[in-house]
């Protein structure tokens, strides 16, 4: 391996030699404000034409992170003060053409018993949950507002084998039709993420490339930090021409109609008054508190001093953090920190702009304007061999052209920033993926559970009872296998 590629390994990670320097891929308290609220926390956002219903779209936006699954009694709710949203651009300014809002209500049938649930939690209703959440859901096109379904239903926590022995059959019950064929699913579920944050945060010592670091250590596998850990997770499937900027399907993957731009976000209303016996009034107008559309973006482009502002503004804005792209802190910090190796290309990265703000031209571009979007394109089917490594190799439907649960965004991004010099990209759309590039990586390459092969495609949440270690290998757990897709360990 070349020196300048270790350099640019170091250069995507994001080595900050600082504790406040959070992972690649997802926003697990990236921001020091949602650090303290996560109830508000977006974590990660995906966004795929459905596999098995390839006329609709998947959205999916993850909340509440680091979930220990034993955390009862009050587990991790939604928090009925928080609007969460799922927003979608489709005209290239940057701007939400339309926004489907989950609002939450909790109910608690007996305040004398500290139980979360009573007794065995049963389908069809979820009798004997002692504390349990409904929400509605609201559709905002073009500024009105329709509701699309109300006291829809939470599934509980996976509490054990007494409490919610057939899980699935609960969470089969939370799936729901709603509006013109839209589905929707708010509950607990596995966090989708996979990465070794341990190493990163660790002054980016990468376990497979431990040996070339600053100080040196055995090589060796990764670990995923987030394995055994749940998640919240909001998913919607949508058909594709209720999505369209014309209301039509998707003729091919150069229509004019063909791209969307996704991020999630969440808001609080503007005031709060906290009473003498310790209860909250909320009132006021609805304010952005976080949101989410790329990975890396509030994690290791925006610094600490921007993060909250970042998060409270929206993409059409974006283009006042322009020379926080142009002029990444992390390459000058890896130049200062590597002072032997080749320097990283410190200004003028173009490349991070169009990758990150623009989109791919002539694969998912949203036009000449700056917006930190997930950008899909929908003309694009599900692959029948689809690979983690999206775009990188070769696979037009994986990321960065939307993100599938699969996808390995942390090694996508490691590879795409590899070669800070170049263009990334060449009229096949390929990005660089040859040798040194097709090996880097952070060794965490699986989740720890198989994803679904319907929606909402993400694996059930870790158990309460039977939760006793996180599971510490960046491969699947046994019983995931080789899907009909022909992804290992991913879907089944």
């Amino acid at each position: 391996m070349r020196l300048p590629r270790i350099a640019s390994i170091l250069l995507a990670l994001g080595i900050l030699g600082t504790a406040a320097m959070p992972a690649l891929g997802a926003s697990h308290r990236e921001a020091p404000n949602t650090a303290k609220d996560p109830s508000a926390d977006n974590t990660d956002v995906f966004a795929f034409v459905s596999p098995d219903r390839p006329d609709t779209v998947t959205l999916i936006a993850n909340f509440v992170p680091n979930q220990e699954p034993n955390g009862g009694p009050n587990f991790y709710p939604f928090d009925d003060a928080v609007r969460y949203e799922i927003n979608i651009e489709n005209t290239g300014d940057g701007v939400q053409d339309l926004s489907y809002y989950f609002q939450f209500e909790t109910t608690v049938a007996n305040e004398d018993s500290f139980l979360y649930n009573a007794n065995t939690v049963t389908p069809d209703g979820y009798a004997n949950l002692n504390v349990s959440q409904t929400y509605t859901l609201t559709e905002v096109r073009d500024g009105t507002e329709t509701e699309l379904g109300t006291g829809l239903l939470v599934p509980p926590a996976n509490v054990g084998p007494r409490s919610t022995p057939d899980y699935d059959a609960l969470a089969a019950d939370a799936i729901q039709e709603v509006g013109d064929g839209v589905l929707t699913f708010a509950g607990q579920r596995d966090d989708p993420f996979f990465v070794d944050i341990g190493a990163i945060f660790d002054l980016g010592g990468l376990r497979p490339f431990n040996e070339f670091h600053l100080a040196p250590l055995p090589a060796s596998a990764g670990i995923d930090s987030l394995g055994a850990f749940n998640v919240n997770t909001l998913a919607l499937q949508v058909p594709i021409d209720q999505l369209t900027n014309d209301g039509e399907a998707v003729a091919a993957m150069d229509a004019d109609n063909a791209v969307i731009g996704v991020w999630a976000a969440a808001s609080r209303q503007s005031e709060s008054v906290l009473s003498v016996d310790g209860d909250a009034t909320v009132s006021g107008d609805f304010v952005q508190v976080s949101r989410m559309g790329n990975p890396l973006i509030n994690e290791v482009i925006i610094p600490l001093g921007q993060k909250d502002q970042w998060n409270r503004s929206n993409p059409s804005d974006d283009s006042q953090f322009m020379d926080r792209y142009l002029q990444p802190e992390l390459a000058a910090l890896v130049n200062l920190l590597y002072p032997a190796l080749p320097d990283t290309r410190e200004t003028e990265r173009t490349d991070l702009v169009l990758l990150l703000l623009q989109g791919v031209p002539g694969l998912n571009s949203t036009g000449e304007g700056m917006f930190d979007l997930l950008r899909l394109n929908m003309g694009i089917p599900p692959s029948a061999n689809p690979s983690r490594l999206g775009v990188v190799d070769g696979d037009l439907a994986g990321f960065p052209n939307g993100r599938r649960l699969w996808d390995d965004v942390t090694d996508i991004e490691i590879r795409a920033a590899a070669d800070g010099y170049g263009a990334f990209l060449n009229e096949n759309f390929d990005l660089p993926n040859n040798t040194p590039n097709n090996t880097l990586g952070d060794g965490c390459d699986a989740n720890d559970k198989a994803f679904l092969t319907t929606f909402p495609y993400v694996a059930a949440p870790h158990q309460g009872y039977a939760h006793n270690a996180h599971h510490n290998t960046c491969s699947p757990l046994p019983d995931s296998a080789t899907s009909s897709t022909g992804v290992t360990g991913r879907i089944r």
